[in-house]
């Protein structure tokens, strides 16, 4: 299987079905941290539930809708970043992640998104990178400006999160965007 290294130990690869068993070990140890703002604890709470929801973005890859990719640092899965929407006709793409709270801190969810979105613009020909966020994730929204995206709007308690409505920011970079802002070094 092949790495991008991420640098300071860690690197970006697939995640796939058969890595299930090490999927489930690294959401256990982070379902409280990741529950917070990401459902994904919530529909992966056992191995089967894992497993099926790591085949979802296997077929979503082999149908070219979608990508799955896990960060590790030190060998050890830690989180993780994905295209949950990939729309080669409208050219338009919606990254997300994330990530444990002992691998927090250390820039790998922004290292790892570049890397997914330079090859979303460069290789695959995206137009438009969306990332929505609950707007009390910080540490998210964070990683939007990090990535110079822009804030287009907030869907006003759009989501009925465990109970409680959260409002959703809309964060975006065109390619020429994105392209410009690596020519120039920006937020690299």
């Amino acid at each position: 299987m092949f790495a991008i290294p991420l640098g300071d130990g860690a690197e970006l690869g697939p995640l796939e079905p058969w890595q299930a068993e090490e999927f489930l070990a690294h959401m256990d140890r982070g379902r409280d941290f990741i529950g917070r703002y990401v459902g994904l604890p919530d529909i992966t709470a056992d191995l089967a539930a894992a497993r099926r929801w790591l085949q979802v973005y296997a077929d979503k890859a082999a149908a070219d809708t979608g990508r799955l990719y896990g960060i590790r640092l030190d060998g050890r899965l830690v989180g993780g970043v994905l295209f949950r929407v990939f729309d080669t006709a409208t050219g338009t793409c919606e990254a997300g992640c994330w990530l444990e709270p002992a691998a927090s801190g250390r820039g790998l969810v922004t290292r790892a998104v570049r890397v997914i979105v330079d090859w979303a613009v460069d290789v695959r020909g995206m137009h438009r990178v969306e990332w929505l966020v609950a707007s009390g994730n910080h540490p998210s929204i964070n990683v939007a400006k990090r990535l110079g995206m822009t804030l287009e709007g907030v869907q006003r308690e759009n989501d009925p999160y465990r109970g409680v409505r959260q409002d959703t920011e809309i964060w975006a970079v065109l390619a020429s965007e994105w392209r410009a802002a690596r020519a120039g070094g920006a937020g690299r």
